[in-house]
C-alpha cells in the first residue's frame, strides 16, 4: 500500500453510480487519493458485476475495469433505514456522484436540493443519458446510444460500409472524465465560495462536444461530414496503410514533412507532383495519392515502414493490438500497467492512471472490492454505528457483509 501524499487526501465521496462512466470518474478520484465509497444494491450489486464474460476470480472483468480504490457498501436503497444512510453519509461527503435516471434521485430524497440543504458544501454530480432537462431527458442512456445520438458513429467506418461504434466504450468514458473535471472545478470554486454546486453532464453532450472541427466544417459548409475510414477529413497523407506483413500507421502533418516522405518512399517525383504539392491538394486527390502509395508500401514490412519514417523525422507507428499494447515497453516504462491484490484472484494486473503527477502521484492502494467487502466498515468508522445496530441491520436485510468465506475462484 502506497503511503505518498495525494492531491485529493481527505475528500470523501459517496458513489451512487453504477456500470461504466460514474464508475469511471470514481475510479480517477480514488487513484488520486479521494475515499469513495460505493453502494450498491444487495444482491446484485453494480450491474456492470453480471457484465460477462469473461470472468476472473469470480468476478466481472468488466466491473474489474472501473472500480479500484473503493469501498463497497451493500444497501437497500427501497428501505427507509438505507435511505438514511446515505444521507448521512452525504453529510460528511465533500461529494456525491449519481447517474440514476433524472428525477429518480429526487423521488428518493436523495437529489442535490435534499442533500445539499444539510450539507451546503456538497459537490453533487449527475450523470445521465440526455442531460437532466429538454425533451429527451427521461430517455434511458447507454452508450451505443449516446455514440449512435451524437453524430460520432455516422463519423465512423470506411466510406462505402455500415457506420460503426468504437471498440471501446468511449461515450461512457468520455462523459467520465467530464465528470471528474467538473468535480474538481467545483471543489476549487467551493474553495473561494465555501459553497458547493449542482455538476450535471450527459453521454449525449460528450458526444457533441467531440464533433470539434467536423461540426465546424458542417457549420462552414452546410454539408454533412462523410466516414473516411481510417483517413482524416482535412490531413494527407494521415492515415493507416497496409505493408506486406500487416499495417502500419503514418502522419505527414504538414508540408514541411511532405519532401522528406517523398524521399523515404524513395519517389521523389511526387513531391513536384501538382496534384500533391500542397495539404489541400492532396486531401482534393487522396483517392489519386492512394492508388500510388499502396503499391509503394506492400514492398516492405510494416517495422521496416516505421524504422524509415522515424529515422527520416515522420511520424510512424505499428498497428498494435491489445495484448502487444500491454506489452509495449513504452507502456510498461509509463507504469500503464499495474498490478494489485484482489480477495479471489490473487495478483490482478489493470491498466493504470495516465495522469502523472510529480508531487501527488496517483496511487493503487485497493483492487476492486468484492460487493458488500466493506458495509460494516463503512457504517461502523464512518457513522459511528455500534456493533448492535449494524447486527440489526444486517437481520432485517438493509446491508449486507461480504464474509471471506463467501470468496470462491473461478
Amino acid at each position: 500500500m502506497s503511503f505518498a501524499p495525494s492531491a485529493l487526501d481527505g475528500v470523501l465521496v459517496t458513489d451512487l453510480s453504477r456500470v461504466m462512466a460514474g464508475p469511471f470518474a470514481t475510479q480517477m478520484l480514488g487513484d488520486m487519493g479521494a475515499v469513495v465509497l460505493k453502494i450498491e444494491a444487495p444482491g446484485g450489486g453494480d450491474d456492470s458485476r453480471n457484465f460477462a464474460p469473461p470472468w476472473w476470480g469470480g468476478e466481472s472483468a468488466y466491473f474489474l475495469s472501473a472500480n479500484r480504490n473503493k469501498r463497497s457498501v451493500a444497501l437497500d436503497l427501497k428501505s427507509p433505514e438505507g435511505v438514511d444512510i446515505v444521507k448521512r453519509l452525504a453529510r460528511k461527503s465533500d461529494v456525491v456522484i449519481e447517474n440514476f435516471r433524472p428525477g429518480t434521485a429526487e423521488r428518493m430524497g436523495l437529489g442535490y436540493e435534499a442533500l445539499s440543504a444539510d450539507n451546503p458544501r456538497l459537490v453533487y454530480v449527475t450523470i445521465s443519458g440526455f442531460g437532466i432537462t429538454g425533451p429527451d431527458s427521461q430517455r434511458p442512456g447507454y452508450d451505443v446510444l449516446a455514440q449512435s445520438m451524437g453524430g460520432i458513429m455516422s463519423l465512423t467506418g470506411v466510406p462505402d460500409g455500415a457506420p460503426a461504434k468504437m471498440g471501446v466504450p468511449q461515450a461512457d468514458l468520455i462523459t467520465g472524465l467530464y465528470a471528474v473535471i467538473g468535480t474538481l472545478l467545483a471543489l476549487v470554486s467551493r474553495e473561494r465560495t465555501g459553497k458547493g454546486q449542482h455538476v450535471d453532464t450527459s453521454l449525449l453532450e460528450g458526444q457533441v462536444s467531440l464533433l470539434t472541427f467536423a461540426a465546424m466544417g458542417h457549420f462552414a459548409t452546410e454539408k454533412p461530414p462523410r466516414r473516411m475510414g481510417n483517413r482524416h477529413s482535412s490531413i494527407a497523407p494521415y492515415q493507416t496503410y497496409e505493408a506486406s506483413d500487416g499495417y502500419f500507421t503514418v502522419a505527414v502533418g504538414n508540408d514541411r514533412m511532405w519532401p522528406k516522405f517523398c524521399e523515404i518512399i524513395e519517389r521523389a517525383e511526387l513531391e513536384k507532383d501538382p496534384r500533391f504539392a500542397t495539404n489541400p491538394d492532396r486531401v482534393d486527390h487522396i483517392d489519386a495519392l492512394d492508388e500510388v502509395l499502396r503499391p509503394i508500401f506492400m514492398t516492405r514490412r510494416a517495422e521496416e515502414w516505421v524504422q524509415r519514417f522515424d529515422a527520416g523525422g515522420i511520424p510512424a507507428g505499428p498497428l498494435l493490438t491489445v495484448p502487444q499494447v500491454l506489452e509495449h515497453p513504452q507502456v510498461l516504462a509509463r507504469d500503464m500497467v499495474v498490478e494489485m491484490e484482489h480477495p479471489t484472484i490473487g495478483a490482478m494486473k489493470a491498466v493504470g492512471n495516465p495522469i502523472k503527477m510529480s508531487a501527488t502521484p496517483a496511487r493503487y492502494d485497493a483492487a476492486p472490492p468484492l460487493l458488500g467487502q466493506h458495509t460494516e466498515e463503512v457504517l461502523q468508522v464512518f457513522l459511528d454505528y455500534t456493533p448492535e445496530q449494524v447486527s440489526d441491520l444486517r437481520t432485517r436485510g438493509v446491508i449486507v457483509q461480504w464474509r471471506p468465506q463467501e470468496a470462491a475462484v473461478t
